[in-house]
C-alpha cells in the first residue's frame, strides 16, 4: 500500500469515527430532550403505566378477553403496545414536526451530521428511551406479579423491533408531510385510537363482525396479538409477524417518498 492510500484510508476512518461521535452526541441530545420534557415523558411512561393498572385493577367484563379475564400477560402486552405507539408515534412526530417548523432540519441538512446522521441519532434516541420504557414498566409489572421466563421475553423482541418501526416510520410520515398544528392532533388522535379501539387495550376479537376483521389489520391489533402470545409462552402466530413487517414496509416507503425536510 502506497504512503497515499495508507493515508486516504486513514482519513476515511477518522471520518467515519467522526461520524459516529456526532450521531452518538445526537441520539443523547434527542434522548435529553425527551427526558426533560414532562409532557413527553408522561406520553413515555405514565401513559403506559395507566393502561398496565387499569387492566390489572379495573374490573373487566370477560366477555372482552374471550370469556376470561385479562391475564397478567394481556396487561403487560397492552402496556409494552402503548408505550410503543406513545414513543415511536407520538412522541417522535411531535418532536420532529417542531424542529422541520423552527428550520432545524433545513439546517442540520448542511451540517457535517447530515440529513442520515439526524436520522440514525433519533433512532438512537428512541432505542435508549425503550430500554428506559423497558426497565420501568418491567419493575412495575414484577412488582404487580408479574414473573416472565427467558423464552417469553425473546420471543417478544421481533415483534417489538418491528412494531417500533411500523409506528416509528408512521410518525416520520406524519411529522413530514403535515404543518405542525396537524402533526400535533393527528399524533395524539392516532395514539388514543390504536389503544382505545385498536386492539390494544381490548383485543381485535372482541368486536363484533366485520369490525373485528378490520382491527385484526392494524399494526397496533397485530402487535398486541404478537406480544400477549410470546408473553404468555407461546409462539406469535407468523401473520402477526408478517403484517407488521409489512405495514413497517409500507409506512417506510411512504415516508421515503413523501417527508419534506421543510415546512415551507
Amino acid at each position: 500500500m502506497s504512503a497515499q492510500d495508507s493515508h486516504a484510508t486513514r482519513g476515511g476512518g477518522a471520518r467515519a469515527a467522526s461520524a459516529h461521535k456526532r450521531i452518538r452526541a445526537h441520539a443523547k441530545l434527542e434522548t435529553r430532550a425527551l427526558l426533560t420534557n414532562g409532557e413527553q415523558l408522561m406520553v413515555a411512561l405514565m401513559l403506559p403505566m395507566l393502561v398496565l393498572l387499569a387492566l390489572r385493577f379495573i374490573p373487566v367484563s370477560p366477555a372482552l378477553f374471550g370469556g376470561h379475564s385479562p391475564s397478567m400477560s394481556d396487561a403487560v402486552a397492552a402496556t409494552a403496545v402503548t408505550a410503543i405507539i406513545a414513543t415511536s408515534l407520538t412522541s417522535q412526530a411531535i418532536s420532529t414536526g417542531f424542529d422541520r417548523r423552527n428550520g432545524v432540519l433545513r439546517w442540520i441538512a448542511t451540517t457535517p451530521l447530515g440529513r442520515g446522521g439526524y436520522m440514525l441519532g433519533k433512532l438512537g434516541a428512541l432505542l435508549l428511551v425503550h430500554v428506559l420504557q423497558i426497565l420501568v414498566l418491567g419493575a412495575v409489572s414484577v412488582a404487580l406479579g408479574w414473573r416472565p421466563e427467558v423464552g417469553e421475553i425473546l420471543w417478544s423482541i421481533p415483534t417489538w423491533i418491528l412494531a417500533t418501526g411500523a409506528f416509528g416510520a408512521l410518525g416520520l410520515l406524519i411529522a413530514g408531510t403535515l404543518r405542525t398544528e396537524a402533526v400535533l392532533a393527528l399524533s395524539n388522535i392516532f395514539f388514543i385510537l390504536f389503544v382505545a379501539i385498536g386492539g390494544v387495550a381490548i383485543p381485535a376479537e372482541s368486536f363484533p363482525a366485520p369490525l373485528s376483521s378490520v382491527v385484526a389489520l392494524l399494526p397496533s391489533a397485530a402487535a398486541a396479538h404478537a406480544l400477549s402470545a410470546a408473553l404468555s409462552g407461546n409462539t406469535p402466530h407468523a401473520w402477526t409477524l408478517v403484517l407488521l413487517a409489512l405495514w413497517a414496509v409500507l409506512f417506510g416507503a411512504l415516508t421515503v417518498r413523501f417527508f419534506r425536510w421543510t415546512s415551507a
